[in-house]
């Protein structure tokens, strides 16, 4: 049996979930998500209680059994508090600036990054080094934040690019160093 998908997930006061169809539809204060079930999943909604069940005995089954509690639990969490994913911007003269829906990245490049603001995330820059992305839906949240570090990654050599918030990026030696004084 899943150990993970055999717990009870508990529903907070204020978040409401439904299952119409094959769809799960979990409401609360900060919104709204919706989800497509697999036709091997089954859900039991008590009086504040989510119950997963599956199908079958087999691995596939014990598998999306876990998954889609995880996922359940994640789209409740992210309807009452959010998710957020911080990301720092290194490197002499670069920045970031959202207007309107558009993030507007400057990073050493011939020209301006614009990356589009999808609906449902927000982002922020409260110093123009730092980004705070923040959203309901934990996988967009992430997404996001992994585009926006992909357009720079952080290089090994001076460190200069988007990383996430403690990120650590181990530095290499330049060549200069590594040969020694370089003589005959």
């Amino acid at each position: 049996m899943s150990r993970i998908g055999k717990k009870v997930v508990i529903v907070p006061k204020g978040v409401k979930v439904e299952v119409k169809d094959s769809l799960i539809f979990v409401e609360g204060p900060k919104g709204k998500l919706n989800m497509i079930l697999s036709p091997r999943i089954a859900l039991e909604i008590k009086e504040g209680e989510v119950l997963v069940k599956r199908a079958t005995d087999t691995k596939m089954d014990k598998s999306l059994h876990g998954l889609f509690r995880a996922l359940i639990v994640n789209m409740i969490k992210g309807v009452t508090d959010g998710y957020k994913k911080e990301l720092e911007i290194i490197g002499v003269g670069f920045k970031a600036a959202v207007q309107g829906q558009v993030l507007n990245l400057n990073l050493g490049f011939s020209h301006p990054v614009n990356f589009p603001i999808p609906e449902g995330i927000k982002i922020e820059t409260p110093k123009p080094t730092q980004l705070v992305i923040t959203g309901i839906d934990k996988e967009l949240v992430g997404q996001i934040s992994t585009e926006i570090r992909s357009i720079y990654p952080p290089e090994p050599y001076k460190g200069k690019g988007i990383r996430f918030a403690g990120e650590y990026v181990k530095k290499k030696v330049g060549k200069a160093q590594a040969t020694g004084s370089g003589g005959k």
